[in-house]
């Protein structure tokens, strides 16, 4: 058996568990269900009972593509070539796959449940993946495929190393922010937040890239 053939069983059977939720919710759904919903968490778009497997599986062939994509980097990334570090990439593509298999949960979960406001679970959801992301950046070799893939970043080690390694603070930090801040607040204040702190958590490592470049690759 191959060492990558138990990594996908649990792909598999992670992404599974959204089409499962599906079937045991259908027989009791009405026969329109919510399909979208507007920055306050409102249902204004909506679809036959049907749709409730569409976020399954757009979120099965989204996360098929990333696990093989990440599980074989080395094969086809001139970056990762001689690369030791293999083990994390199929870590950090199990956990994708993990994420996309909760994100098609809380899709499913909100569509029938129409007391329970989307923007309270999704984007708290996000801005903890946001975090756990920021924790694993640091650890993030050179590559062309996950990080921040600026010009300088992917020519120089030292700025991908320290960009980073800033990014990493950043994400950590700014996740969790994004996660209190859209529970705590009302819908649309807590959406902006959510949108303004993204904005910094990508601009922030970008302009620190872009200096430490400027200044010859040293950091300053």
């Amino acid at each position: 058996m191959k060492k990558s053939t138990p990594n996908l069983l649990i792909a598999l059977i992670l992404l599974a568990i959204p089409f499962g939720y599906a079937a045991y919710l259908y027989p009791s759904l009405p026969e329109t269900i919510p399909t979208h919903f507007n920055i306050k968490g409102e249902a204004d778009g909506f679809g036959g009972k049907d749709s409730i497997f569409l976020g399954p599986g757009i979120m099965a062939a989204t996360g098929l593509f990333t696990f093989f994509l990440l599980s074989n980097i080395k094969s086809f990334d001139p970056k990762r070539y001689q690369a030791v570090d293999d083990g994390m990439f199929k870590k950090l593509a199990l956990g994708m796959v993990a994420f996309l298999s909760l994100l098609g949960l809380i899709i499913i979960f909100s569509s029938t449940n129409h007391s329970v406001n989307i923007t309270k679970l999704l984007l708290p959801f996000l801005g903890l993946c946001f975090s756990v992301m920021g924790w694993y950046m640091p650890k993030l070799h050179q590559n062309y495929f996950a990080g921040f893939k600026l010009p300088w970043t992917l020519e120089n080690e030292d700025n991908w190393n320290a960009t980073h390694k800033v990014a990493g603070t950043v994400w950590l930090f700014g996740g969790w922010f994004q996660a209190i801040a859209t529970i705590t607040l009302s819908s649309k204040p807590g959406f902006i937040c959510f949108m303004i702190a993204t904005a910094v958590m990508v601009i922030l490592p970008t302009v620190f890239s872009y200096r430490m470049f400027k200044n010859g690759n040293q950091k300053k």
